[in-house]
């Protein structure tokens, strides 16, 4: 989502959760429907959250690009072996040291709204995003560039302020995403509510936490989809996601709880594909709030969590233990961090070396989710054992990150669903005012090597400085890196020419039912 995402024993206390707060983010969608879902013309995909925001400029969730792919195209995309291809731009070329970026556009290409795709779109959407007034998340993915300049109808020039190797895998995502440039000018603020692209598929309509509807774009340029109609519902319990999708009210999920996964390979008329994830999951500090400001506090929380357990009893070893917000997919982990059990004595002498008593502060986590809960316990247990007491608040989604951008919290059970490139896993979250640092911190060092990391070409160069960021992320412990989800999409056996890409995104036009 950002990934932005998702969570966190026996089954008798999960069942006791779930009933207990099967609230949250899916008022409409409690319980699964008694009719099955039968159209080979309509796709129903159940998502783990409900989309806070369907303007890709304004966007800090990883289950918002799940709908993205439907409704927009990137200028470049990536294959399902992670190779950047072109999409809108069917061509670039890179000049002046890496400071200048060329890009040639398709010309059949038009939004939704029947308006071109051209340069000027372009140009505007860059515009757009780079306004500090527009105060995007965007905007500390592509600082670095300086202009951007229309030289014909369809070729439009990118000027950077210096080098900067994550440009293109950057634009494979929300930040190289279209918009509708006319629509944005009608709608303003309302424009997430009416979203308009030149994806495959086009925005109909959209009741918050029930469901999103889009059809087939009859003027698309590519492909045309295989489905007609798509329907996202959410169901934040992936308990209630689970028996939609075996009752045969949806089709396709695009994540289930870990416990469940040897269940759904045991059904005959489910499947599930695996693929490796690129993003990491944790708790995200407030270094400006008390007792989190102290930074040996945090260090204390940092040892005390036991992430084997987690990741054991939670998620049924389906998970990795982490160290940093790095996963062991990149090419940037760090292998030497290896604490993934507790430091318990450790923790308990960080503690009283803070000098502070009766240590305490509260955890929001996502409400609605058994693995949220459960990890939201755990961590609590842990902690107490120590020295610092945690209350358990269960938040909606959409306003959880809401609180998380105005810093209303003490700590916050969030992740991200990571980006190809390194720097768009954890630039926007550790840079000093990122767009996703809700956390507040700010290290010179940090900032210098993140950097460095964006300028520099050489892999063997840039590993070394992300090895070092992890190394000071350690110590600081503004995020509580807890585990590496792998990613699991579940569907019916019905479900044909799914195919499973890297950044975990759902691109429905190659599927069909049978």
């Amino acid at each position: 989502m950002k990934a932005r995402l998702k969570g966190f024993m026996f089954l008798g206390v999960i069942l006791l959760l779930v009933i207990a707060s099967g609230c949250g983010g899916n008022k409409g969608n409690t319980s699964s429907s008694t009719t099955t879902n039968q159209s080979t013309n309509q796709l129903v995909i159940g998502l783990d959250n409900d989309p806070p925001q369907l303007d890709p400029q304004k966007s800090s969730a990883a289950v918002d690009r799940q709908v993205f792919q439907s409704i927009y195209n990137t200028l470049v995309d990536i294959d399902v072996n992670g190779k950047i291809v072109p999409e809108l731009a069917t061509s670039w070329k890179i000049t002046n040291g890496g400071k200048v970026y060329t890009f040639n556009l398709r010309k059949d290409v038009k939004f939704q709204d029947g308006t071109p795709f051209n340069a000027k779109a372009v140009k505007f959407n860059f515009d757009r995003e780079l306004d500090p007034k527009s105060a995007s998340p965007r905007l500390s993915e592509i600082g670095s560039i300086s202009k951007v300049t229309v030289l014909s109808p369809y070729q439009v020039q990118v000027t950077l302020k210096q080098p900067f190797s994550p440009l293109l895998s950057i634009l494979t995502d929300r930040a190289g995403m279209m918009l509708s440039p006319t629509a944005v000018k009608k709608e303003g603020a309302n424009f997430s509510n009416h979203p308009v692209g030149t994806g495959p598929y086009k925005f109909v309509e959209r009741v918050k936490q029930d469901h999103i509807t889009v059809k087939a774009f009859k003027g698309y340029w590519g492909k045309k989809p295989k489905i007609q109609t798509i329907v996202y519902h959410p169901y934040a319990d992936g308990n209630v996601r689970l028996t939609n999708l075996t009752s045969g009210n949806v089709d396709l999920v695009n994540t289930i709880d870990y416990k469940d996964i040897d269940r759904v390979k045991k059904n005959p008329n489910l499947k599930v594909d695996e693929k490796d994830a690129i993003g990491f999951q944790g708790i995200v500090l407030n270094v400006h709030q008390a007792p989190l400001n102290n930074v040996k506090i945090r260090q204390a929380i940092n040892l005390a969590i036991d992430r084997e357990s987690i990741a054991k009893v939670i998620f049924h070893n389906y998970v990795t233990p982490a160290t940093s917000p790095l996963p062991v997919s990149s090419w940037a982990h760090d292998s030497s961090l290896k604490q993934t059990t507790a430091d318990t004595a450790a923790a308990k002498k960080l503690v009283q070396e803070s000098g502070l008593k009766n240590v305490h502060f509260t955890l929001k986590i996502p409400a609605g989710s058994a693995q949220n809960q459960q990890l939201g316990q755990m961590v609590q247990s842990m902690l107490k054992k120590v020295g610092i007491n945690v209350k358990l608040e269960m938040v909606e989604f959409g306003t959880m990150i809401q609180q998380g951008t105005e810093h209303n919290f003490d700590a916050i059970n969030l992740g991200w669903s990571g980006r190809m490139d390194p720097d768009g896993t954890i630039y926007s979250w550790f840079i000093t005012k990122g767009g996703n640092n809700d956390m507040g911190y700010s290290n010179a060092n940090v900032d210098k090597w993140l950097n460095q990391a964006r300028t520099v070409s050489s892999k063997q160069e840039r590993t070394q400085l992300y090895h070092k960021i992890s190394q000071q992320l350690w110590k600081d412990a503004p995020y509580i890196s807890i585990y590496y989800p792998n990613d699991y999409k579940a569907m019916k056996k019905s479900v044909q020419g799914f195919q499973h890409y890297p950044d975990t995104m759902i691109r429905p036009e190659t599927i069909s039912l049978k």
